[in-house]
Order: C-alpha cells, then structure tokens, then sequence
C-alpha cells in the first residue's frame, strides 16, 4: 500500500508550522492516497522517523518522500537522504521513493509578480526590486535564484531586479538593501522567495522596519498557499507514483 509522507522543513514559529501543516492538508485533500502524513525536518514533531513509523503503523508498503522545498540544496540533497538511509535500515522491506523540490517554474515566478502587484503601490521608473533568496552553498542555488530574478525582470516593467540572499551567500539582504537605499531609489520593492513565514521572514521584516524612514521600502507577501503552489506540490507527489498517474 503506498503511503506519501510530505517533509517540511520546521520553525520554532507557531505560526509558521501551522501555516505549512495546512498548506500540506489542503493539498492531501487532492491526492488519491489514503496514507499521507506530515512531518518536519528540524526543530518541530513529528520527525522525519517518526512520519515514517507511522505510515508503516497504517500499513504502508511503498512510501513517497515528498520534500516540502523550494529548491535543491543542502537538506535535499544531505539532510533527508542521510536521515533515510538509517530509516531504510530499520524498514528493509519498505520502497522508498524520493520526490523532488519544486524548483524553477514559471508559474512560480508569476506569484512574484502577483505579490508585487497586490500590494497596490504603482511603482515609479526608477523603483527596484530585490528577490531574497534563503540561500545555499550549493552553487545551483543562486543560479536558480538568479534565473527566477531575470524571469521576473522580463515579464515586468522594472528595469531594475537584483538578487540577495538572507545565509550562505553574497550579497546579504542587509547589504542590498543597504546599496538600495543608498543609490536613492525612490521605491524598493522586497520581494522574499521563501515558502512559509518564519524566522527567516521576521528578519526582513525587521531590517526592512530599521531602513523604512530611508526611503519607501515595500515588503511583499511571501509565495504561500498560492493555486499554483498547491498544484506544483500535488505534481510532484504524483512524479513519484509507478505509473504516473497525473
């Protein structure tokens, strides 16, 4: 019996994992699989093991592990991998099925795009926007991060789109912001490309409150429980089925 277990990645916020387990219900909501359970990868319950141990409990066979992420780094790459080969040990008998993250999409870019059109400011010629990636070590990272940027740069009127990152890589939020509002842009659109609120969304929030008698900076909303997140996630979950099923 197949059993898909959703891996998100785990705040010490409340509010942030109440906000990624009812991203992953609705999206349980569209999926034919009668065993799905959620757990996290760090600093919440239930754990990764535990997810696990209690898809088997319900008589799983075969188990897709779906990570809740935006992009290929570290935790898909290390994290979750090391974590399944001790859990693989315990159940010899049960397949596993790795899912993938997310990654570059389109339709993603295009929530940028929204986020920044739902906050009803007009943006003035010389405005800038700034996409705040979590950042990786992992080169493949800001090349995606880049990537996503030029996309948003394309299929907008800003002439002005840079990339920063909150760990990891160069330049720091703190760093472009501060060169954004040095360079007297008369608007600064902040644009964070993380999933979930969290502490990494508190940060910017934070710095931007710091800077915002500077100049007029303009937070946008991170991408959420967008239609095409949820459906981005459910494809994913439906890759790892033998045969496809979509």
């Amino acid at each position: 019996m197949r059993g898909i277990l959703y891996v998100s990645h785990g705040s010490r916020i409340k509010e942030a994992r109440q906000e990624a387990v009812s991203f992953i219900e609705s999206v349980k909501s569209q999926v034919d699989a009668a065993l799905q359970e959620t757990c996290f990868l760090e600093l919440a319950e239930p754990d990764l093991e535990q997810g696990v141990d209690a898809l088997v409990e319900k008589g799983a066979t075969e188990i897709s592990v779906i990570p809740v992420l935006l992009l290929s780094a570290g935790h898909y790459f290390n994290d979750i991998p090391e974590e399944m080969e001790r859990i693989k040990a315990k159940y010899p008998n049960i397949k596993f099925l790795y899912g993938k993250p997310l990654g570059v999409q389109s339709r993603l870019t295009n929530i940028l795009k929204e986020r920044i059109e739902e906050t009803n400011i007009r943006p003035k010629r010389d405005a800038k926007v700034l996409v705040v990636g979590r950042g990786s070590y992992y080169p493949q990272t800001q090349i995606d991060i880049t990537t996503i940027a030029q996309s948003l740069y394309k299929s907008t009127g800003f002439q002005d789109v840079d990339v920063c990152y909150l760990a990891a890589c160069s330049p720091s939020f703190e760093e472009a912001l501060g060169l954004a509002v040095d360079s007297g842009h008369s608007q600064i659109f902040i644009v964070p490309y993380l999933w979930f609120t969290g502490v990494l969304e508190r940060h910017i929030e934070s710095a931007v409150k710091s800077r915002q008698s500077d100049a007029k900076i303009v937070l946008c909303h991170h991408l959420g429980d967008h239609p095409a997140m949820k459906q981005a996630l459910k494809e994913r979950v439906y890759e790892t089925f033998e045969p496809l099923t979509l």
